[in-house]
């Protein structure tokens, strides 16, 4: 009897020890490298580029919002469009030099050769499959558009012609990665799978899931990995050979209950994930071990996009107009 319950206490302790391990938190950031930036926007902030001028940006998100830079990226100031009655989601921007193109629900397409300083309507079809929701400027009258269900056409006259890259649509998706090499990645509405695409291909290959956990994010790392956000938190990595073969999941921190919602890579080895509540982590060393931004919980929104423009230049874009912007250096959450 008394093995018996020396044998069950110890059994016990292990699961106590195993859970309490389970539970720990992130050791935290020595640094807050992100300064928030107000903004007069209370839409949801969707996407930001640059022209090639350092100092001039813009952004682009729900509620027709449009807000431009002057000073790199430090204060934004919101612009109107005249684009009638209708609701407008601006979902994507892009600029290649002083050319830039904005995309949007339910079928909007907007572009420049100024820099921004007008932008002009173009027509799309009533024909087009799902609505825009990317678009790449990819140079001189040339863009590549993606619409919420998978179809992809390229420009190169300005959009005044497009061309289906794409014959088979791949259905609703939650979000959508592009490489620079023209490859696209997308996740389900739902997560329950994954699509990829590449250049001369018919149609998208679907994939399954690796875990029971739906997806939330997919995209294309700069180590040459891919990466994938699951629901609870759960990050995996594929193999720098082989990006067909997903290494094991990675849950940096049990004690979270916010999921993420956005990757994206300063360099090589460091890498930043947004989520839900102010939920922002990084790694330094590609991976292997994770950090926790305190400094920036208490900022009222989602972080739903990071992006670096360079490794100098970063932002994440938030909920309800939350816009933070990467200093570098320790700074302030508010």
């Amino acid at each position: 009897m008394n093995v018996v319950n020396f044998l069950r206490r110890f059994v016990i302790i292990g699961v106590v020890a195993l859970l309490c391990t389970s539970c720990e938190y992130l050791p935290v950031l020595e640094y807050n490298p992100w300064a928030v930036i107000p903004v007069e926007a209370s839409g949801n902030l969707l996407d930001v580029a640059f022209t090639d001028n350092p100092d001039h940006g813009w952004i682009v998100g729900s509620e027709a919002t449009l807000l431009e830079t002057t000073d790199g990226g430090q204060s934004w100031q919101p612009q109107a469009l005249d684009l009638g009655e209708e609701k407008v989601r601006l979902t994507s921007v892009s600029f290649s030099g002083a050319e830039g193109w904005i995309v949007g629900e339910p079928s909007l397409l907007l572009h420049t050769t100024d820099e921004g300083e007008t932008w002009n309507q173009i027509t799309l079809s009533s024909k087009l499959p799902g609505a825009p929701y990317n678009i790449v400027a990819l140079g001189p009258n040339s863009a590549e558009m993606a619409t919420d269900v998978g179809a992809i056409y390229r420009t190169e006259d300005g959009g005044l012609h497009w061309k289906a890259l794409v014959e088979e649509a791949v259905g609703v998706f939650r979000n959508v990665s592009r490489a620079e090499d023209g490859r696209y990645m997308t996740v389900s509405a739902k997560g329950n799978f994954y699509s990829t695409w590449t250049p001369g291909e018919a149609a998208w290959e679907p994939h399954n899931r690796y875990s029971s956990k739906r997806l939330e994010n997919i995209g294309f790392g700069e180590d040459g990995r891919l990466w994938m956000l699951g629901r609870g938190g759960e990050i995996r990595f594929t193999n720098p050979d082989d990006s067909q073969e997903w290494g094991e999941a990675i849950n940096p921190e049990f004690a979270t209950s916010w999921g993420f919602l956005d990757l994206a890579y300063r360099t090589p080895k460091e890498i930043w994930i947004g989520g839900g509540s102010g939920n922002l982590i990084c790694s330094l060393d590609g991976g292997e071990t994770w950090f926790k931004d305190e400094a920036v919980e208490d900022v009222p929104g989602n972080f739903n996009r990071i992006k670096f423009i360079t490794p100098e230049k970063g932002f994440i874009l938030g909920s309800r107009g939350t816009l933070l912007r990467y200093t570098g250096e320790s700074s302030a959450a508010a």
